[in-house]
């Protein structure tokens, strides 16, 4: 496993107790579904997704619950010079220009894998679109994984991890209980956000 911010030794504890302490100072708290801290392997979700603050929120918490994710960036963000810093902070570099299977490379990994936590940002950009990339949902049936509800709700400035679900056959039918669970969290920008749909 590459060494990130959330697992280098001697770093990272004291970034743990630096992140606790950025969360106290901006008034924000951490929510945590028991279920979802005891698995080993699971699709993240980062969503609402509409503010670069919500990467660092999300870095904040990640450490503060002493999880280890990597998640995926578009490649012009892992070019030089920021190239190492983002693979340290769990970045994992996506050519979008390039039609080659990242789900399968995504499932091939987990089955690789004695433990890995992928996030994902269904919306896939800050930005307001038509509806939910589906990759995550492809990438959690093919390894037999769950998906964890990860969240970020400015209203109350809460952020954390929601509950772990299981991924059916029904894609429809999966993507409307994501609804309904990100129906009350708020981005940033909230005219930015793209429900699930």
């Amino acid at each position: 496993m590459q060494r990130t911010i959330f697992n280098t030794p001697i770093v990272t504890p004291v970034l743990r107790q630096v992140a606790k302490l950025l969360l106290k100072l901006h008034g924000w708290r951490v929510v945590a579904d028991q279920s979802a801290m005891k698995l080993k392997k699971y699709v993240l979700l980062g969503a609402p997704h509409t503010s670069n603050w919500d990467g660092y929120y999300f870095i904040l918490t990640a450490l503060k619950l002493g999880v280890v994710p990597q998640w995926m960036g578009k490649d012009k963000l892992f070019r030089f010079p920021l190239g190492g810093t983002m693979r340290w902070f769990g970045g994992i570099a996506v050519d979008r220009s390039k039609a080659n299977n990242l789900v399968q490379a995504t499932v091939d990994q987990f089955n690789k894998a004695s433990s890995l936590i992928v996030a994902v940002p269904p919306e896939g950009t800050r930005g307001r679109g038509e509806r939910w990339k589906t990759g995550f949902y492809h990438i959690a049936r093919g390894a037999g994984v769950p998906v964890v509800c990860g969240f970020i709700n400015f209203a109350k400035k809460e952020v954390g991890l929601g509950p772990a679900l299981e991924m059916g056959e029904n894609l429809a039918a999966e993507l409307a209980r994501f609804k309904d669970f990100y129906a009350d969290k708020i981005g940033k920008f909230p005219e930015l956000y793209t429900p699930p749909a």
